[in-house]
């Protein structure tokens, strides 16, 4: 995981959580108190939407599926088992809490927000009867790329998976937008709540385990 520096947990909990919880915030009282697409969300959808063609929408296809809460929990929950058996304690902890987190914080957001999907063109991607904010795929694919990166931060694979992790996010996102299934506001919340909570997670971690050290010492 991350090391320590004398400002660590300051700089985590500025960085890392209160800004994206203003973000955030600010961006769930303007959907809430505006019905349908934000007036920047439009031009952009459009201009997305002008490139579509059959390859483009086979590739989209395959990609959202990556990106859903259905394709990276096996994942984790694989990454959390390896852990568990070589005893990694933090690492199995911090990975099973931001990603349960993660699931119970998009589908109850989804819920309270209430916002109905965009309905701009006929769509060529099946889509449930969920609501839109914040989208669960972005957050599902922050959450993902962010433990990624975190727990290889200290390790010779640290910039392979921040490429990784970056491309990951940002090609979900693509797609939900190009299928056109999501507003770019649902995205961008649920990129910042998702950015927040791993980093609530992982203070709360470091907290814990400098307790445990302290009491075992």
């Amino acid at each position: 995981m991350l090391k320590r520096s004398p400002n660590y947990s300051l700089i985590l909990l500025l960085v890392g959580v209160y800004l994206p919880l203003q973000i955030f915030v600010i961006l769930l009282l303007v959907v809430q108190n505006h019905e349908g697409a934000l007036n920047w969300e439009l031009p952009l959808l459009f201009t997305i939407h002008d490139q579509m063609g059959e390859k483009l929408n086979l590739l989209a296809k395959i990609l959202t599926r990556l990106g859903s809460f259905k394709t990276t929990t096996p994942v984790i929950a694989g990454m959390t088992l390896s852990f568990l058996l070589s005893k990694r304690w933090n690492y199995s902890l911090y990975t099973i809490m931001t990603f349960l987190g993660a699931i119970a914080i998009s589908y109850t957001g989804k819920i309270i927000v209430h916002r109905a999907r965009p309905h701009l063109w006929e769509l060529v991607y099946q889509i449930g009867s969920d609501y839109s904010f914040p989208s669960g795929h972005a957050m599902s694919s922050m959450s993902f790329a962010l433990v990624l990166i975190i727990l290889t931060w200290n390790s010779s694979w640290r910039w392979l998976t921040v490429i990784f992790g970056s491309l990951f996010v940002i090609g979900i996102a693509w797609t939900r937008l190009y299928l056109g299934v999501h507003y770019p506001s649902d995205i961008v919340g649920g990129w910042m709540i998702a950015i927040a909570w791993s980093m609530v997670v992982l203070l709360m971690g470091k907290l814990f385990f400098t307790q445990l050290t302290n009491e075992k010492s």
